[in-house]
């Protein structure tokens, strides 16, 4: 498959799969910006994190959607997909990465195990502006609204950047677009998952466990991601890969940490 190079040069991926329905809608919105190359997993890598491959070889294969050429899929990460697609399978390194429109929301703690933000934090690393786009629902398909909406993020970031290191955790309401209530700049939240196990036998007698959970909200605010997609407005938090707790930093230095 070869591509005419134009101005822009986007790269978009998702951990839900080159075949998921919210990478579809992303790609026909973002096509009048420029050239876009999809480069994404084969199969579903949900909660996958930051994991890159290491131990296998990464492959790459064509794949068409509705009988035309859709994009490349690779056996690998959203990470890996990055790296792989910005380094090999483009000509030049992308202009702007977007990673969705992910199935589920990616808010407080969930985007430390999100593929779909870890991609575009990797595309960050690499210097590239980058994006991460989900619907805030797991069963409803209202993936039209937040395409528009990301052509119209992205051809701002397009136009302005970001700092380095830095990219935009976008959550979009599961709703028609007339029940949108508004854009907010937001703060990662504190909401996390009150995990169990719930402990199973097969159909072999053997033990298996399948993780479950409830989400707990568990700080509120107008400027905290999960309270402002619960009132129907998106969510929009820049986030950097710098994990340095820096409140902590210069009280660390005063312990009489072990001298090896």
């Amino acid at each position: 498959m070869t591509f005419m190079a134009k101005e822009i040069l986007i790269l978009i991926t998702n951990d839900d799969g080159i075949y998921a329905p919210g990478i579809l809608h992303l790609k026909h919105a973002l096509k009048s910006l420029g050239t876009v190359i999809v480069v994404a997993p084969l199969v579903e890598k949900s909660a996958v994190g930051h994991a890159i491959t290491l131990s296998d070889p990464l492959r790459v294969m064509e794949v068409e959607r509705d009988g035309t050429f859709f994009g490349y899929a690779v056996n690998g990460t959203p990470s890996d997909c990055v790296k792989l697609g910005s380094r090999c399978i483009l000509k030049r390194k992308p202009d702007l990465v977007v990673s969705g429109i992910n199935q589920g929301p990616n808010t407080a703690t969930n985007i430390i195990y999100s593929g779909t933000v870890s991609a575009a934090a990797e595309g960050a690393i690499m210097g590239i502006p980058s994006i991460a786009v989900s619907i805030a629902s797991f069963t409803k398909k209202e993936f039209g609204f937040a395409a528009k909406f990301t052509r119209q993020l992205a051809q701002l970031v397009l136009q302005k950047g970001l700092p380095a290191g830095t990219l935009l955790n976008v959550n979009v309401p599961a709703v028609p677009e007339n029940e949108i209530k508004g854009v907010v700049v937001t703060r990662q939240g504190k909401g996390r998952y009150e995990e169990a196990f719930d402990k199973r036998i097969d159909p072999n007698n053997r033990v298996y466990y399948w993780l479950t959970g409830k989400r707990m909200i568990l700080d509120h605010g107008d400027d905290i991601d999960d309270p402002v997609v619960m009132q129907n407005k998106i969510s929009i938090t820049p986030i950097h890969y710098d994990l340095t707790d820096y409140s902590f930093l210069e009280e660390l230095k005063t312990w009489h940490l072990p001298n090896p």
